[in-house]
């Protein structure tokens, strides 16, 4: 079955893409969610425009993340815990920790756009990578205190 993409698919292709997929993966979800339609001529045209209207938003959503970016990078992010005497915390500094001290400080920032590989558990200052727009990714640093 092919479709045109409405939307970026994972491991799949990007919006506008001429796919080929197998008949129940395009008729069970991609059809259902509306992340592809069937290749007409009609929907090659409604596919285009929409291109060009994502290309627009796009930018406006890339300017907006770099300005973000920039005042993330001068913003420093405080945390205090409690700890033992070697510098380990009592628990962890998660990324839903981080998101609120961004938040205290007027960034509304979602959790899951918080790069932490693993949480932090001792004291000290680490940086953390903000994945702001898929082109943009900020770096802020997060120093934990003891409380």
């Amino acid at each position: 079955m092919e479709l045109i993409l409405r939307e970026d698919v994972a491991k799949l292709g990007h919006r506008g893409d001429v796919v080929k997929v197998s008949n129940g993966y395009g008729r069970n979800f991609l059809l259902p969610q509306k992340k592809a339609m069937l290749v007409t001529e009609g929907n090659k045209k409604v596919i285009e425009q929409e291109k060009s209207a994502a290309l627009r938003r796009e930018a406006h959503e890339k300017g907006e993340a770099e300005q973000l970016a920039a005042m993330l990078g001068k913003a420093a992010i405080q945390i205090a815990r409690k700890a033992g005497e070697n510098g380990v915390l009592f628990g962890s500094v998660t990324s839903l920790d981080i998101e609120d001290a961004l938040g205290k400080q007027g960034f509304q920032i979602d959790r899951r756009k918080i790069i932490l590989e693993e949480p932090l558990k001792q004291l000290g200052e680490f940086p953390v990578s903000v994945r702001l727009h898929r082109e943009v990714t900020a770096s802020l640093n997060v120093q934990v205190v003891q409380e």
